[in-house]
């Protein structure tokens, strides 16, 4: 019971730091229809931006304007990199996108260098949360936790009970009307997209000290995010949450967990020989094999509802 509750609630946080990452890609996606390729990379850069104020100035003062940093930035790429290209379509798009990741891991190591870079946890939230059994729960995963969720219900109130979303929302299908009415519909795209960095950025600021500060965090993460978009729904907020949790989960099980299938066999009696042609694939370990386990649902999700969970468009 102590191993479950407390991998159920590591695989909860893991969850929701995914889903403040993958929320911004997905904001983008479904206001502007753009894939952005180096969203990722903005969670690298508010990691990055959090650790050089955290030093200067605090981590509360990092926590809020290191995100603010990074959708200034993502504003300025959308105003002189997207819109030049928007024109030509998704393709030209993804290029650029794609491109811009690989430029801003180069600058980061140009900066910062190829190594990990100091970036602690503040000693306010640095300890046990409760203690469950023997098993403590750290307090900065439940800040982690704190802050997804809060981030969660501001993105809903701001789409769904402002002046500011209605506009944002109108902008997406009715463009032309909400440009008709007064409204400046490229600068309302800016802001989305430097709605969604800033929404990375915040997540690299609270993730950047749970987890390790470095170049390759990008890399990390960047391949699970699009997996939470697709198994979700593309452009679903609410899938993406569902998304997030399930992976979270999935694999926080399977890192803990130490089962082969061939030690499953050997208990009912069934025994594997080292010549047997099996034996390598058996033996391997639930944790060895749980770094791919979200592309086999992200394949299971294609074959069977390529929608998504929650999503409304094929793809």
């Amino acid at each position: 019971m102590e191993f479950t509750l407390i991998t159920l609630l590591n695989g909860v946080s893991y969850g929701l730091l995914l889903f403040m990452l993958s929320s911004g890609l997905t904001l983008i996606f479904s206001m502007m229809g753009v894939l952005n390729f180096a969203h990722a990379s903005f969670y690298m850069i508010g990691a990055y931006f959090a650790a050089m104020l955290s030093a200067h100035f605090g981590f509360w003062t990092a926590l809020v304007v290191a995100p603010l940093m990074v959708g200034v930035l993502g504003a300025l790429v959308e105003r002189y990199g997207l819109r030049t290209v928007h024109k030509y379509g998704h393709i030209p798009e993804l290029l650029f996108t794609f491109g811009l990741s690989y430029v801003i891991v180069e600058v980061v190591q140009l900066i910062w260098g190829r190594a990990s870079i100091p970036y602690p946890i503040p000693a306010s939230l640095d300890g046990p949360l409760f203690t469950l059994y023997t098993t403590t729960f750290p307090i900065y995963r439940g800040f982690i936790m704190l802050v997804a969720v809060a981030m969660l219900m501001s993105i809903y109130l701001l789409l769904t009970k402002t002046r500011i979303g209605l506009i944002i929302q109108a902008a997406l299908t009715h463009p032309d009307a909400v440009e008709a009415l007064g409204h400046n519909v490229p600068r309302v795209f800016m802001l989305v997209f430097g709605g969604g960095c800033a929404l990375a950025g915040l997540a690299g600021v609270v993730g950047g000290n749970a987890f390790v500060t470095e170049p390759g965090m990008a890399a990390t993460l960047g391949s699970i995010i699009f997996v939470v978009v697709v198994v979700g729904g593309m452009g679903s907020l609410a899938g993406a949450f569902v998304a997030s949790l399930l992976i979270g989960i999935l694999q926080t099980f399977a890192v803990a967990l130490d089962y082969s299938l061939s030690s499953i066999l050997q208990q009912c009696g069934i025994v594997m020989t080292p010549s047997s042609p099996l034996y390598a694939l058996l033996s391997l370990t639930i944790s060895q094999v749980a770094p791919v386990m979200p592309y086999f649902l992200l394949v299971l999700i294609l074959i069977f509802r390529p929608r998504g969970l929650l999503g409304t468009r094929e793809g």
